[in-house]
This record gives structure tokens, sequence and C-alpha cells, in this order.
């Protein structure tokens, strides 16, 4: 994308559209090798901060759980759905984003994200049960939009380095949970924060980024009229093509793998005899080793190893994880924690590699995003709910341990489906 120039004749056509300009913005790569030099440098950065904040909002309430449950007199179930609501706000929020990509463009619309994230987040500095729940599903509505446009940003303005941006991008999600995750208590106890203003200055993250996206927002992109009337309406057809849909059953069955096993790990460890400030840790832990992953597998495929292989070894290790969890969960926790965090860290950049690289241009990238992110996220929302239920029926975890293990041979199966080189259909 270019910086904003007179407009020209063409230019002058399509702002007369019904979308104008704003069609403009939405629409597909503005140059065949995308921006260059310091503009590329500025909105990878911006990327990677909006990234930044697609996480920690939420999962600094793990640590807190047990705190905003004695101090609000909510019950288990309840506090539960501080975690459960915003998966359920990524699904089905993630169909209403294209829509908004093209009538405000990405720029704007993710400028708007950042808004909505950190007005979730003030949200909660209020007293309130209400407040809390409310704030929580206004940042999920905030991620569950740049969840999905994001990757379609990558395919338009990075299409020669979308797996150096993927990997950055998933990089920074899970940098942010571990961030999260590892500092959340510490910096409660340090400052002696209440809950509430401790969940709430997550969203300083969020003032950040939107501060440094600003500017991206008064650029234009220039490209022909025929080309901006076609990105101002939806692609067809998507949900009959089988490729779209091995995209989102990876997307899912990953997804529902992380989920699950970010929700319970802890427990697990807890259970086997581990204490709970030691079983945090290892969560905390495995989100670290998932930025090694996350960052390296987009990179590496097409150079070293085919992205159907990778999307195998990510699952394989994941697969010697749970089952290292069975035989020895504290014995072995820090190397079942390493092969957990780099094999889930691996398959949520292959999933996010998968939408940018299977999809022609930057409006198939967001309706496949959309797609995916959509049926993906809502089948990852049951993952903690029916482990839970599954623990519960059989008094233990071997069972739930053996469904996550179980779950991988499909994840390969449409893995390798979803990484044969070739475009979904669509028009």
């Amino acid at each position: 994308m270019r910086d904003e120039a007179p407009a020209t004749a063409t230019q002058e056509a399509v702002d007369g559209t019904a979308d104008g300009a704003i069609a403009v913005e939405a629409a597909a790569a503005p140059a065949p090798f995308g921006v260059t030099g310091r503009r590329a440098l500025h909105l990878g950065i911006g990327v990677v901060l909006l990234a930044l904040n697609l996480r920690p909002a939420l999962v600094a309430v793990s640590p807190l759980a047990a705190t905003i449950r004695d101090d609000s007199g909510m019950s288990a179930a309840a506090t539960s759905m501080l975690t459960a609501l915003p998966l359920l706000c990524f699904g089905l929020l993630a169909p209403i984003a294209p829509r908004l990509g093209r009538r405000f463009g990405m720029e704007r619309s993710l400028l708007g994200t950042m808004a909505l994230i950190g007005a979730g987040t003030a949200l909660r500095l209020l007293d309130s049960v209400v407040a809390l729940f409310a704030g929580t599903i206004v940042i999920g509505a905030g991620i569950a939009v740049a969840n999905v446009l994001l990757p379609g940003l990558i395919k338009r303005d990075f299409p020669a380095r979308s797996g150096l941006m993927t990997g950055l991008y998933s990089m920074s999600l899970f940098g942010g949970a571990a961030l999260a995750a590892g500092i959340t208590v510490p910096v409660q106890q340090a400052a002696g924060l209440n809950w509430q203003t401790t969940l709430a200055c997550w969203g300083s993250l969020a003032i950040i980024a939107l501060v440094f996206w600003l500017p991206q927002t008064r650029t234009r992109t220039r490209v022909p009229a025929d080309v901006a009337r076609q990105a101002a309406h939806p692609v067809r057809g998507l949900w009959r093509d089988p490729l779209a849909w091995q995209v989102t059953a990876f997307m899912g069955l990953q997804s529902l793998s992380y989920y699950a096993a970010a929700a319970w790990l802890p427990t697990m460890l807890k259970d086997a005899g581990m204490s709970a400030g030691d079983a945090g840790w290892m969560l905390s832990f495995s989100s670290l080793l998932g930025i090694a992953g996350s960052f390296l597998s987009p990179v590496i495929v097409g150079r070293r190893l085919r992205a159907g292989v990778l999307a195998g070894i990510g699952a394989v290790l994941c697969a010697v994880g749970f089952a290292g969890m069975l035989a020895a969960p504290v014995g072995g926790a820090y190397v079942w924690m390493t092969l957990l965090g780099l094999g889930q860290g691996a398959a949520i950049s292959l999933a996010l590699l998968f939408i940018v690289q299977r999809a022609p241009d930057a409006r198939h990238t967001a309706q496949l995003s959309s797609m995916a992110q959509c049926f993906g996220y809502i089948l990852a929302a049951t993952g903690p709910a029916v482990l839970g239920a599954v623990h519960d029926a059989c008094g233990s975890w071997t069972v739930p341990l053996a469904v996550l293990l179980v779950l991988l041979i499909p994840q390969i199966a449409v893995g390798w489906c979803a990484a044969r080189p070739r475009h979904v259909a669509g028009r």
C-alpha cells in the first residue's frame, strides 16, 4: 500500500461508487510486491502491537480466577464463562468482520478493535459483576474482528513475506498470552492492586497500539476501479469448497486442543501433586515455548519442510506431551510443557498461514478467515467444558487426555489436506 496521493481519474470514478474510497482501502493488494521500506517497517510493527492485544485481556483472568470468585461470590461455572464467552464471540462475530472491513476499511476497522479492547478493559474497573461480563463481551468483540482482518492485511500488504509476517503475528499472540499468564499476579501483589484494576491495566497495551496504528488510517490504496468494485462484494461459494472446510477444520481442531489444554493443564498438574504456583508457571512456560514454535514454523515452510509435514510434526509433539502427562505428569512436566508449547505454537501459526496462502487475494483471505474462525472458535469453546464434564464423569484425567490424543489424528489429516498448494474457490 502506498501513502495517500492525489486521486487520478480512475480513483475519482471509484470514489463515486457506493462504498467509495472505503472500498479501495479494503481492496486487494495495492502492488505486486506489497509495501516496502519504512512504510513496511511501520506497518509490521503495527501488526505486532495489534496482535499483542489479542490475548492478554482474556488470559489475565485465569491467574485471578480464584480471587474474582471469592470477592464477587460467583460460582466456579460462572467464573469459567469469563473464558468461554470470548471464544464464543470469536466464532459468532467472525462473519461480521469482512463486512466491517469492506465498509470502513481494514485500517479503520482495526483501529476500532483497539478502541473496543480499551473500552472493555475500562468497564472492568467498575465494581460490578455485570460490568465484568459486559467488558469481557466488548473485549471479545474487538478481538473477534481483529482475528479475522489481520490475516487479510498480511495477505494484502506483505504478499512476498507472508510467512515471516504470519510468524511475527502468531508469535505476538503467544507472547501476549505468556506475558499475561506470567506477570498478572506479580504485578497485582507488587502494586497492591485489586483485581479490577489489575485486569484494567492490560488496556494500556491497547492504547499504545491505537496511538501507533492511527497514522495507518490516513493512507489510501490506489487500484483500478474494476478491482475496487469487486472488492466491495463478499466472496460467494466458499462454503461449498472442500479446501476451505479443511482449513476451517484444522483451525478448529488445533484451537480446541490449545484452549482445552490451557484451561485444564494447571488443574491436572495440581491434582497430580504439584503446587498451585508451580502448576500456573508451567502453563506460562508452555506459552513461552509456543512463541518459538509459532515464529519458526511459517518461516521454515517451503524452505526446509512442507507445510503438511510440519503439521504432522506439530501434532506428534503434542501427542508425546499429552502421553507424558498420562505417564509422569509432575516428574517430566518441563519436558511435556516444552513439547506442547512447540507443537501448539506450530499449529496455530500453520492455521493462520493456511488462511493466507490458500486464498488468492485479500478479499478471499478475509472471507476464509471469517469462515475458519467462526466455526473454529465455536468448536474450541466446547473443548474446556467437554473435558471438564468427561473428568467429572470418570473421576480422573486419563480419559480427557486420551480424548485430546485421539483428536490429533483428524488434525493431522486435515492439516495435510489444507497444506496442498492451491487456492480456495469462490467468486
